[in-house]
């Protein structure tokens, strides 16, 4: 949120905190003895001439028995789903699984059975793959491997690398992609014997 944003919604505040006093039917006295806040501290948040704080709305808030989000006004929180359209890029589907461009990027992509041969790539970067069905070939350095279905890998993108089909049928697999040292913190679990 802009400087400018915060300032606007902090102006706002005062107003609804008196609003809402008045609606519960509640004085300045009657809430400062409730909260444990001066009658002038209340009165100079109504009026925009104290900036409100943490400390100031917490016992407002419990004292109205009302969200902290009611007395500050929070944004309205939008619709999670993101609906990107597919990207198709040399034969294979994107589906990007994020709004925010830069930072970390997930995507769900979908390989066609397709024999290739690998032409190792290098960039900045940091990747974690995820297998959700078919099996997805790797090559990475002097690997090459075959992941299943529910197994998943990480590697610095740093390292020559190349992923696609093994030739027997598609692969879908999950990607999430971050800049480098921004690693995924997220580790398989080990298959048990």
């Amino acid at each position: 949120m802009s400087e400018d944003g915060m300032d606007e919604v902090l102006a706002e505040v005062g107003p609804r905190l008196r609003r809402i006093r008045k609606e519960r039917g509640a004085t300045l006295a009657g809430l400062s003895e409730a909260t444990g806040i001066s009658v002038s501290t209340l009165s100079r948040l109504e009026s925009g001439l104290r900036k409100p704080s943490l400390e100031l709305l917490l016992p407002i808030a419990r004292a109205h028995e009302v969200a902290l989000d009611e007395l500050v006004g929070a944004p309205p929180v939008r619709d999670p789903r993101v609906r990107a359209e597919p990207i198709v890029r040399h034969g294979r589907t994107y589906w990007p699984l994020t709004r925010q461009p830069g930072g970390l990027q997930a995507y769900k992509v979908l390989v066609p059975r397709r024999q290739e041969e690998p032409e190792p790539r290098v960039h900045e970067g940091y990747e974690w793959l995820y297998v959700l069905s078919g099996r997805l070939r790797i090559v990475l350095g002097e690997h090459d491997v075959v992941l299943a279905a529910g197994e998943a890998a990480e590697f610095d993108t740093r390292v020559p690398h190349w992923f696609g089909s093994t030739g027997e049928g598609p692969a879908e697999f999950l990607s999430l992609f971050g800049p480098q040292g921004e690693r995924m913190h997220v580790r398989a679990k080990p298959k048990r014997s």
